[in-house]
């Protein structure tokens, strides 16, 4: 009994931790994600701060850019981290480069061990979007992106080149 109910477990999870990493990272932060702005972009509280942090190393299509049309794919991107990120405690390991052009933190954000930048890339809904010298997890991303356009994933089976 016991073991169909760690099997069912298994199963009905909404990602597994296949991405979770032994490593620890300087620079991580507690954070509660207040708000989504979009698949890559969120609002979160660190400390007594509110901030907006893009993640790092990967791409949602557009939901949310102004004079841009929303991209193929890009609302179930943003849905996805809607469902999984929003009022929920995180933490968040920050890049080398901290900020962006923008004035947004930058960075790789686990729940637990599981790495949500790298299930964005698996699950395609997003595309790799390596910037040094953020590159740390560069080389996961890209096979995690591989796969998923090999099998037709998300937005590689849906959305013309």
């Amino acid at each position: 009994m016991l073991l169909i109910a760690v099997v069912a477990l298994l199963i009905l999870r909404p990602w597994d931790g296949e991405f979770s990493t032994g490593e620890s990272e300087p620079r991580s932060a507690g954070a509660y994600v207040t708000r989504v702005v979009d698949g890559d972009t969120v609002e979160a509280r660190i400390g007594n701060e509110i901030e907006d942090v893009r993640l790092i190393g990967i791409d949602t299509p557009e939901t949310v850019k102004p004079d841009t049309p929303v991209e193929c794919f890009g609302p179930q991107a943003s849905s996805f981290t809607h469902r999984v990120l929003t009022e929920r405690p995180v933490r968040m390991v920050f890049g080398v480069e901290r900020r962006d052009i923008y004035g947004r933190l930058l960075a790789y954000v686990y729940i637990g061990h599981r790495f949500f930048n790298a299930e964005l890339a698996r699950r395609g809904l997003a595309r790799t979007l390596p910037i040094p010298p953020n590159t740390l997890h560069s080389a996961l991303f890209r096979r995690l992106e591989l796969r998923a356009a090999r099998t037709g994933r998300g937005l590689w089976g849906a959305c013309p080149p």
